[in-house]
This record gives structure tokens, sequence and C-alpha cells, in this order.
């Protein structure tokens, strides 16, 4: 009896020490998609950790979640509740989620009729329940987060309540996400109000013990930079021995991106991070459909262009692949997207 216990413990610190450690920077759908993915590797899940002893596997997960929308039913909570916008961190809880039935579809259902209820999502009701029960928006979410089985920890960048600033290339500033993203002008920089707005500390620590750091896919200015923004990260992932990858977008994005390319996103994050922050840069290689293309051109929209020597020139090795998912509008292929960055890391780890 006492071996068979020895032996369990011996697994079980095995299966611990096994694994890498993973921070998935970001918002929006681009982060919750990746983190489905992600969670695929993740030691706790049934299908995870059976495979060769050296298989790539995740021990660790953390999702680091911009806090900035107010526009919707999380605009709306914001305000009424004076509560941080809960619904990216809503759409992490249900990726990250263990069951992605009923409960799944209940925090993801919308009420569409109801005084008061139209237009809510269940599960931005339950993280502002949460919060007034706790008085404490990161205890509502790790609570949340227990109750959905999740195989990760979710972060937001900052508990403190912000907005966003944006300078625009003509000198005028525009106050808001949602009058960012609703702004015909191209945007130059972009601020946080108030600034030196600081992050929780399990965030910092989960970076600084991270072997792999990863930021995108997702808006460049109202998902991604804002995150760079808050006291410390950018400092953090700068100085983390971690592989730290960029996941490019698939498409230019109207009044945020257009005409940019792969390397002009890369620019534009590392110049509000006041540093060099990338190892690598997945990106999409597939064409986009005639059908597709038409649709994104009416908005202005087209294809990232991966400019791959100027990549280089940032110190940023490209890894290209077939990332591109048609389903009406263009997606990660999260499977593969996923896939080669735990390959990625798992052979740094490795050497």
């Amino acid at each position: 009896m006492e071996s068979k216990i020895a032996e369990f413990m011996a697994a079980q610190q095995t299966s611990q020490a096994r694994g890498l450690r993973v921070v998935a920077i970001g918002g929006g759908t681009g982060l919750s998609t990746l983190l489905k993915g992600l969670k695929r590797y993740v030691l706790s899940t049934p299908d995870a950790g059976c495979g060769p002893p050296d298989s790539p596997v995740i021990r660790d997960l953390s999702a680091v979640v911009t806090v900035s929308d107010d526009g919707g039913s999380s605009g709306r909570l914001r305000k009424e509740l004076n509560m941080l916008p809960p619904g990216d961190i809503r759409n992490c809880i249900v990726a990250l989620s263990e069951d992605e039935a009923l409960l799944s579809k209940l925090f993801r259902h919308r009420f569409d009729k109801g005084s008061g209820l139209e237009g809510h999502s269940f599960g931005n009701l339950f993280l502002a329940a949460l919060t007034s029960i706790t008085s404490d928006f990161s205890e509502a979410v790790r609570l949340s987060s227990e109750i959905l089985l999740t195989r990760g920890h979710i972060f937001p960048a900052t508990t403190s309540n912000i907005e966003l600033e944006a300078l625009m290339e003509d000198g005028t500033r525009v106050r808001g996400e949602t009058r960012i993203t609703a702004s015909k002008g191209r945007i130059k920089e972009l601020f946080l109000v108030p600034p030196g707005v600081g992050p929780m500390p399990q965030t910092l620590e989960a970076i600084a013990s991270a072997d792999l750091i990863t930021i995108g896919p997702g808006s460049l200015f109202t998902s991604l930079i804002p995150n760079l923004l808050v006291r410390g990260i950018s400092q953090a992932i700068v100085e983390s021995r971690a592989t730290k990858v960029y996941i490019c977008n698939l498409m230019t994005q109207a009044n945020e991106s257009l005409g940019l390319t792969a390397a002009d996103h890369i620019r534009a994050l590392n110049r509000h991070a006041q540093d060099q922050l990338f190892d690598y840069a997945l990106l999409n290689r597939t064409p986009a459909s005639e059908e597709l293309k038409s649709k994104y051109e009416l908005e202005g929209a087209c294809q990232i262009v991966n400019d791959l020597d100027q990549i280089e020139a940032l110190g940023v090795i490209p890894v290209l692949g077939d990332y591109l998912e048609e389903a009406g509008v263009a997606r990660h292929n999260t499977a593969r997207v996923a896939d080669d960055l735990m390959h990625l890391a798992h052979s740094r780890e490795r050497a």
C-alpha cells in the first residue's frame, strides 16, 4: 500500500514539474478564440498530457485581459454599477470552461427583451452580481472561473477604472473605446486615462515565471496596446525569459489598422511598450477566398501584408502557417495556432 502511495505521489510531482507556463495577453474575440486552442494542452483536461513524455503540455495557463470596453452590455453595466466591463472577461471564462455545453451557453445567453434586461448577457449580469457581493471584481472573476471549472487563471489587466484616449494623426484627441473605434482618423498614439494605473500582483508574477507569452490576435489599439500601457506589464514582458510571440491578425481593421502591414503592427506594439517585445510572429499565409475579400473590401479592409524582410529587421522571426478559417468572416484556426505556439515554446525550452 505504501509503495502505491509513493508511486502516486511521484507521478503527481512529475506531472507538476512537466509542462509550460503560458500567459496569453489581449482582449476581444481574438483572445478567447486562442484560449480555446491552448486549453487542449492543459494537463488537467482529459485529453491533455496523455501523449509521449516529451510532448508539449501546459501546466499553468493565464489570460491577461483588457478592461477598457465602454459599449454594449459591458458599457451599460460599467456606467450604471461603476464596475469594470465584464464582456471580454466573460468570453475568456467561457473559452476556458471545461463544460462547453449548458453552462457556457448560459453565460453567453443574451436577453432580447425585458425592460432593463434587453441586450445584457447572463454572464455579464452574473459577474456584476458577484462583484456586488464581494465588492471585488477580480474576486468575482476568480469565483466565476471556479464555478465554470476553467482550465486557467484570468486576470484583468488592471482593476482600476480606465478609459482610452487616442491621439490622431491630425492632432485631435478622441476619448473612449467606442468613439475611437468609430473615428475616421488614423491613430498615432494611445493613452490610458488615468495614466500610471497598476496591474494585479498575480499578473506580474505570471509573466515573470512564464515559458511562453503571447500577444494577439485582436484589435491593435483597443484590445492589445491597452494592456501594454498598464504600469509594469511591458517591463515585465521584456524582462521575462519566456518565448514571446505576436499572433498577427488576419485582416486589417477599419479605423484601427487600415493600410498597416504585419511589421507595422509589431512597430506599434513596440513603440507603446517602449522596447522590443517579440522573438517570433505567427503569420497567416492562406489566401482568402474572393467572396471573403469582397466582403472586407466594402469597409476598406484586406488581408494583412506579411512584409517578412521588415519583420526580420525588427529582430523578430516570422513563422508562416495556414491559420485562416472562413465562416462568413475571417477567423484563426485556433488548433493550428495553438499547435505551432506550443511546439515553438517546447522546442526552445529543450534547446
